[in-house]
């Protein structure tokens, strides 16, 4: 998680249900809770689609997350750009619950 991610105050990310947490701190912390909440979450990931314009890119997706208390579909969003050095950055990410069925 640390090598994708922006270390940057305009780091976002919404997870499902959550308020919008802003810089790395909150960010690595969210996803520390989140794995270590007793359980290995599994996802299996459908619907990827990546785009490219210059240094940034986008990449949507549908994570459907495997529990022992049966599944559900986030729907993501995943901002990057292109540091100086050449590499990729998660800057944002959006995670939305699925409720309604594919069209």
């Amino acid at each position: 998680m640390s090598g994708v991610w922006e270390h940057s105050p305009r780091a976002a990310c919404t997870h499902p249900g959550w308020s919008t947490l802003r810089g790395w701190g909150p960010i690595v912390s969210s996803f520390a809770a989140l794995f270590r909440a007793g359980h290995t979450p599994q996802f299996l990931l459908t619907e990827a689609n990546a785009s490219v314009h210059g240094d940034t890119a986008w990449v949507t997706v549908d994570e459907n997350l495997l529990g022992d208390q049966g599944g559900t579909t986030v729907a993501a969003l995943n901002l990057f750009t292109r540091d100086d050095a050449g590499r990729w950055r998660l800057v944002v990410h959006h995670g939305s619950a699925v409720h309604a069925p594919r069209r």
